[in-house]
């Protein structure tokens, strides 16, 4: 019998170094951003079992994704440098109209500016002048390492501080996922005084956000998330489990708009509802039905617009 359960637990030693050891490589490459480009338009594969335990096992690179679409009116594009000397670059759009301030887009994970045109055409129209990121390891910016809002906090106070300077004194934050959440946190950390914020699926905590990948790949949240969590954090030099924007959500002190994609596979309702009770600012919350974890203004296009001019009013 003896001889049995120490079998067992070197079984079970061996499996759970394993486990250690598949997480730790999976976090690692999931946060080393190749600098060879990939195109936006890559076709999605239904994948196998096999195919998503790879996926853990190995992860494919991640990659920076060409800003393959610019603006079709002029623009200034703005380099920021961060506190260990990589560049960002950023598009600065004025209006037409006069305009009534301005608005700072940041996109999401593995995303670009240019996936946020849509958006900054509307805010446009509306009559604002809009500021567009890459952050950190994406787009054109310089850096290969994404730590899914908690460094890239750092490149939205550059963003705020970059408008502030210029004399700018309505400024507005929108942010989407990973944009969002860094948003949060930048406002938690250096204590930006933005008019208004807009957070569309902005995840609870990165162990949450971490869920929901697990979840996507269609695996055991748990232990899995934990573990990607853990050493992706340990790699990157912070403690992972602290991320968490519905505990930065309480420094909020301007109006808030939260809006969340109903059948949204990634963040859940938990997570936005704990973000909206922590929020202690004048808020308004809105779910789009028809909507997963996407631009809510790509595909809800007459909704958001309605949605977003009435709260900016």
């Amino acid at each position: 019998m003896k001889k049995f359960f120490k079998r067992v637990l070197k079984i079970c030693g061996a499996l759970f170094i394993l486990l250690n050891i598949m997480t730790a490589f999976y976090a690692y490459k999931f946060t080393n951003v190749k600098n060879a480009f990939a195109e936006t338009n890559k076709r999605k594969i239904e994948k196998t079992t096999w195919s998503k335990i790879k996926d853990v096992v190995l992860n494919s690179d991640a990659v920076k994704l060409k800003n393959s679409i610019i603006p079709d009116t002029s623009f200034q594009t703005v380099y920021l440098i961060t506190k260990d000397n990589l560049k960002l670059e950023g598009w600065y759009i004025k209006t037409d109209s006069i305009a009534k301030g301005t608005v700072l887009l940041f996109h999401g994970h593995g995303s670009n500016k240019s996936s946020v045109i849509n958006e900054a055409r509307s805010f446009l129209k509306m009559g604002y002048n809009t500021f567009l990121l890459d952050f950190r390891a994406h787009g054109s910016s310089e850096g290969n390492i994404c730590t899914i809002g908690y460094y890239e906090s750092e490149d939205v106070t550059l963003a705020y501080n970059y408008i502030k300077d210029k004399g700018e004194k309505n400024i507005m934050l929108w942010g989407i996922s990973m944009g969002a959440a860094a948003i949060t946190k930048a406002i938690n950390d250096d204590s930006l005084q933005p008019s208004k914020i807009i957070l569309e699926m902005p995840y609870g905590t990165l162990l949450q956000a971490t869920e929901g990948r697990t979840r996507m790949l269609g695996l055991p949240e748990e232990p899995v998330s934990a573990l990607i969590t853990f050493w992706g954090g340990i790699e990157r030099g912070f403690w992972a489990f602290n991320l968490k924007p519905e505990e930065y959500a309480r420094k909020i002190k301007c109006p808030v708009l939260l809006q969340w994609g109903k059948n949204d596979p990634r963040v859940s309702k938990n997570e936005i509802e704990m973000i909206y009770n922590n929020i202690s600012a004048p808020k308004k919350l809105v779910v789009y039905e028809n909507s997963q974890h996407e631009s809510l203004c790509s595909n809800e296009p007459d909704k958001w617009e309605e949605v977003v001019k009435n709260f900016l009013q």
